[in-house]
């Protein structure tokens, strides 16, 4: 299968979890280690680690009045500037939000649009 193929396939795979606390349980395994290697070294602007590949959500997203949207869950959230990562490329092409479940509200932790930015 092409190395474009599989990262598509992945994405796809992870936007199927509903869990905020998704876990690695070598579902992943032949995932290309470039792909592998970018989700672990993705950094919020503030220097946070966005976490790893079992939990970034491949998603839309939508540009409104300077700011990114992204659908979680059913509902359009704006993504917080501070999560917006625009210095890290992205071999996957597609946008990659990284979002936890934290006192009953979404808290959108890092976001990647789509395209190799």
């Amino acid at each position: 299968m092409h190395l474009y193929a599989r990262a598509v396939l992945l994405v796809a795979l992870l936007s199927l979890g509903s869990g905020a606390y998704a876990v690695d349980q070598g579902q992943f395994e032949n995932v290309p280690d470039n792909i592998r290697s970018w989700f672990k070294s993705v950094k919020s602007p503030k220097g946070v680690p966005c976490c790893d590949i079992s939990d970034g959500h491949r998603t839309d997203y939508d540009m409104r009045e300077g700011s990114y949207w992204v659908p979680i869950e059913g509902e359009w959230r704006q993504v917080p500037e501070g999560a917006v990562i625009r210095d890290a490329g992205n071999p996957v092409g597609e946008a990659i939000v990284w979002y936890v479940h934290h006192r009953g509200s979404i808290v959108i932790s890092c976001f990647v649009p789509g395209g190799d930015v």
